[in-house]
């Protein structure tokens, strides 16, 4: 347990912190799978509006320091291929 007042707040601080960044993260989770399982499902006409919601999700979760950006490009680029290859069919 924390013994100064400082510390105190600082675990507090650290305990919604902590909620607040499991929450994002789980919403970048969530997207990826609606965006995978479009992919499996072969709904090409829901895939672009699906791509966007996630690389947006994605980049934000990086800039707050969730993901690496390296991670997040790597996630978008992945997904963008797969995406581009489905629709080109």
């Amino acid at each position: 347990m924390a013994n100064h007042k400082s510390s105190e707040k600082r675990a507090r601080q650290a305990v919604r912190k902590n909620k607040v960044n499991t929450s994002r993260k789980n919403m970048v989770r969530t997207h990826e799978k609606n965006l995978v399982k479009a992919l499996d499902a072969k709904d090409t006409k829901s895939l672009p509006q699906l791509l966007i919601e996630f690389s947006s999700q994605v980049m934000k979760a990086a800039q707050r320091g969730l993901f690496k950006k390296q991670t997040a490009s790597r996630k978008i680029g992945r997904l963008s291929a797969r995406v581009n290859q489905a629709t080109s069919k």
